[in-house]
């Protein structure tokens, strides 16, 4: 028995001044995809041979030009064709939040063209990222099993991705005409109002691990959706996957339960943590008695996609007529600035004008800085540990402010993205990191924490976004 796999991953923000082309990609074929495919061992166990078509992924980003997703598709489909007459079952990676020039949902047109060639009963399982957008086609007609895992921070993933290729395997060996349960929520929810330790995704999560141990139900996940596109698409949704033919209409009953308890909960979904306007957020942290602090600047999430050059809270902290608290930027993404900085040795001085102008947020403010450390910058998300880029640390010349400047925007929510810019943050009174809700790896070691509640691409308030295309009435946008 054969498994052919595929994988595309792209979280797509449409509000930002870039758009993710060919080079945005790690891209891996044959050998070099097996390598790193986490549940390769299960289908071994099974007896079950893997066929690699292509896996294609990068972080977050903006809109997918045509002609790279073109190539994506193409490749992916040809491998399809190619092996259609030997596979017993297709096994998909994909995110689910992405928009392609033209298209509109790449996850969906790519589910939709690999129907279209196996045809209707051929099993395709797909595993995604609980941040994207479903639609009944997608998930009743394309897919026959599809999962998100859990928890946000994804720290589930390859539980989730293991979980996944059992059900496959069982779905290859003991073939049944089952077709996965979709029901869309009227509700829309930032990913830093759904974090998995917190209420009420805790008390979903444990439905939904409750109801997977029903054994006329096969999976059971609950979409988030993504919020940095306007679709149609968009908003929360749930799938059910039922064991059974016989079980199919008591999986759509127990989606019609799920979709009410989730409902239920609507006005229970907050921000995670302290959130506060800019000034109070800052104001909080500076009068902190204990550190390391961590000020997250929430509209510039790089994690969701923007760019990471932001200067808002840097002319914050600039402004202050006094400052006696030592704080680190981790980072701020100029390319130009760091083309000067990086030609430059550790100890000499310059002026800077730092921020690229492209709109009221990314404003340059003209610093006279030394130049402190070198290094690189890579990005986990997205690119498997590969540096992707050049920083350069400086410390601001009468103030106790220090600037990790980078020409690759990067989210720096892990130790090792620290290490490499040669920087302890742990050692700063304050650290600003363009995310949204802090990170496992930050949250263990910061003795306070909050979420600047800044404008950007990510704005967090998005009931003040002018959708157009989105389902109407929609909460928290709509009060339902």
């Amino acid at each position: 028995m054969k498994v052919l796999i595929g994988g595309f991953s792209t979280e797509s923000n449409a509000y930002i001044a870039v758009k993710n082309n060919i080079t945005d990609y790690n891209i891996s074929f044959g050998e070099d995809f097996l390598h790193h495919f986490a549940p390769a061992d299960i289908f071994e166990d099974e007896g079950i041979e893997l066929i690699p078509s292509i896996e294609a992924k990068s972080g977050p980003s903006g809109v997918i030009e045509r002609d790279a997703f073109d190539y994506i598709e193409g490749q992916m489909l040809k491998a399809v064709k190619n092996h259609l007459h030997e596979i017993d079952g297709i096994y998909l990676m994909f995110h689910g939040a992405s928009q392609v020039e033209e298209i509109g949902s790449g996850d969906h047109h790519l589910a939709r063209e690999i129907r279209r060639i196996v045809g209707p009963y051929l099993p395709i399982a797909i595993t995604c990222d609980p941040h994207g957008n479903l639609s009944r086609e997608y998930v009743e007609d394309c897919a026959t099993i599809i999962r998100t895992c859990r928890h946000s921070p994804h720290t589930d993933q390859e539980q989730s991705s293991r979980y996944v290729a059992r059900m496959l395997c069982d779905l290859v060996k003991k073939r049944r005409n089952i077709h996965s349960v979709y029901r869309k929520l009227p509700m829309m929810f930032e990913g830093e109002m759904s974090v998995s330790a917190d209420e009420p995704v805790k008390s979903i999560n444990l439905y939904l691990d409750n109801l997977e141990k029903d054994p006329r139900i096969m999976s059971c996940s609950w979409h988030v959706g993504y919020t940095r596109h306007d679709t149609p698409v968009a908003g929360c949704g749930i799938v059910v996957v039922p064991r059974t033919e016989a079980d199919q209409e008591y999986a759509g009953e127990q989606a019609d339960r799920l979709a009410d308890f989730i409902w239920e909960r609507r006005r229970q979904f907050h921000f995670t943590g302290l959130a506060k306007e800019p000034e109070e957020a800052l104001s909080m942290t500076l009068g902190q008695t204990r550190g390391p602090c961590v000020i997250t600047d929430s509209g510039d999430n790089v994690t969701s996609g923007t760019c990471g050059w932001n200067t808002y809270i840097l002319r914050q902290v600039m402004d202050l007529p006094k400052l006696n608290k030592s704080i680190l930027f981790a980072s701020i993404c100029d390319p130009q600035a760091l083309r000067k900085l990086d030609a430059l040795e550790i100890g000499d001085s310059t002026s800077l004008s730092l921020g690229v102008g492209w709109d009221e947020m990314s404003k340059p403010v003209n610093l006279d800085v030394t130049v402190k450390k070198k290094g690189d910058v890579i990005n986990p998300m997205g690119s498997r540990d590969k540096v992707i880029g050049r920083c350069v640390t400086v410390s601001v010349k009468d103030r106790p402010v220090d600037i990790i400047v980078s020409n690759h925007r990067s989210g720096y929510y892990g130790e090792k993205q620290f290490e490499l810019a040669g920087i302890d943050w742990t050692t700063y009174d304050i650290t600003v990191v363009k995310l949204g809700y802090i990170w496992p790896e930050l949250q263990e070691k910061a003795a306070f924490y909050i979420m600047s509640l800044t404008g950007g691409a990510t704005w967090q308030k998005i009931w003040e976004i002018p959708y157009k295309r989105i389902l109407r009435p929609m909460f928290p946008i709509d009060d339902i």
